[in-house]
């Protein structure tokens, strides 16, 4: 084994591939390597839809990035920012996270998170899913009384002596 085969084992993930250009690395790459979506598809579909900016611009998950920037993710109720510490493009251990970037979201925003999960509301486009047992009850309630017994009353055989 030469020597410079035993030093490429010893280079650290967060190392630029060469031929990346000097601290560039696409956005949708970064955001699923840093960790920020599980997946990159994930990560594109975010960006195309508007939910990540840099300086408050949306981007395209091709935009590269570089070191320093300041990138704003919404996911609701809360957008996070995260200032690159690296440009990275493979997907790292969770512990060398600190070493990628600095989570610069202000405390505002994990209030809000903390208020929106003491409320217990649970946000649920209309129309969409089950209804919750709750909802179920609520839903029997309100038609159950009003249909029931409403047939009874009639006599269906004085219906059939007029016709005839």
């Amino acid at each position: 084994m030469s020597k410079n085969s035993s030093e490429q084992n010893l280079i650290s993930p967060l190392t630029h591939r060469e031929g990346q250009g000097e601290g560039l690395a696409r956005i949708d790459k970064w955001l699923w390597a840093a960790r920020i979506f599980k997946t990159r598809s994930i990560a594109a579909d975010a960006i195309k839809n508007g939910r990540v900016s840099i300086q408050g611009m949306n981007v395209k998950p091709s935009r590269m990035v570089k070191v320093g920037e300041v990138i704003s993710v919404r996911k609701p109720p809360v957008t996070y920012s995260f200032k690159i510490l690296k440009t990275i493009e493979q997907r790292v251990g969770a512990k060398l996270i600190p070493e990628v970037y600095e989570n610069v979201t202000t405390p505002d925003q994990y209030e809000l998170l903390e208020m929106n999960r003491i409320s217990g509301f649970v946000n649920r486009q209309r129309g969409t899913g089950r209804p919750t047992k709750k909802e179920r009850r609520a839903l029997d309630e309100f038609v159950g009384p009003s249909l029931e017994g409403s047939f009874d009353d009639f006599d269906w055989d004085d219906e059939d002596l007029e016709n005839d």
